[in-house]
């Protein structure tokens, strides 16, 4: 209780030769000092010198720091530690040069074809001050437990077929990554899988279908944002309607 931080530092995710300062600041009863740590692999070392609130850094690797502050009565706290995220960037995923720390999309993820029961990954990335938080989409529906740069299903379904995509976000704003299809096949399927595939194929005579297919890609315009979303939404109103839906991206 003696000393609080009143200022974290934030992880960033920037290409390699990006200047930046990461900050920290606290308050206590008597004058604190300060000192930054470092820590790349396995080696944490204190960084000599580095004793201001500030720190001043050119990203050259990908790294983690933190900083110590300490009164004079020897009470001691740490920050948070935070990632230096350092990208080797080709030239389209340079950030443009007035670059204000937006998400910047640097790694799309690419289409699968997996076979029921077998892992499936997709992978993304993105630049981004600070770091960009990660939400994955399928066939326009928020997945709630994939909100990283890598969705991993350990044994993939049939239902995971689909059109996926992730948003990158941070402060600044949003950006989308291409829209990916991913195949989930079986030449023998469980009785369960073929019911549910059979379910998702055929309807009765007397149900009610709903077809939605939103277009956020096209080759001669800047991709949008909106499709995602008003699919997401439609998809709600009909299904309360008592709409079976199949919902589709591109």
């Amino acid at each position: 209780t003696a000393i609080a931080i009143t200022e974290q530092p934030v992880s960033i995710s920037v290409p390699v030769g990006y200047s930046f300062t990461l900050q920290c600041r606290a308050k206590g009863r008597t004058l604190l000092q300060y000192q930054w740590f470092c820590q790349h692999q396995s080696d944490c070392h204190q960084i000599l010198g580095a004793t201001n609130p500030d720190l001043p850094i050119v990203a050259e690797q990908t790294k983690l720091y933190t900083c110590r502050v300490n009164d004079l009565y020897r009470n001691a706290v740490f920050s948070d530690w935070v990632k230096v995220e350092v990208h080797q960037c080709v030239a389209r995923g340079l950030p443009p040069r007035l670059w204000r720390g937006e998400p910047v999309i640097i790694l799309n993820p690419t289409e699968q074809r997996v076979e029921v029961g077998k892992p499936l990954l997709l992978q993304c990335a993105a630049m981004g001050v600070p770091a960009p938080c990660y939400q994955w989409y399928q066939n326009g529906n928020l997945l709630e437990q994939h909100k990283r740069k890598k969705l991993w299903i350990t044994h993939a379904k049939v239902s995971d077929s689909g059109t996926y995509l992730c948003c990158a976000s941070n402060s600044h704003g949003e950006h989308w990554t291409n829209a990916v299809d991913v195949h989930v096949e079986s030449e023998t399927l469980a009785p369960a899988e073929r019911l549910q595939l059979c379910h998702l194929v055929f309807v009765s005579a007397t149900g009610k279908i709903a077809l939605l297919v939103g277009n956020n890609c096209y080759q001669h315009h800047p991709n949008l944002m909106a499709p995602v979303k008003d699919v997401f939404e439609l998809s709600r109103l009909l299904e309360q309607l008592g709409f079976q839906v199949v919902s589709l991206l591109d």
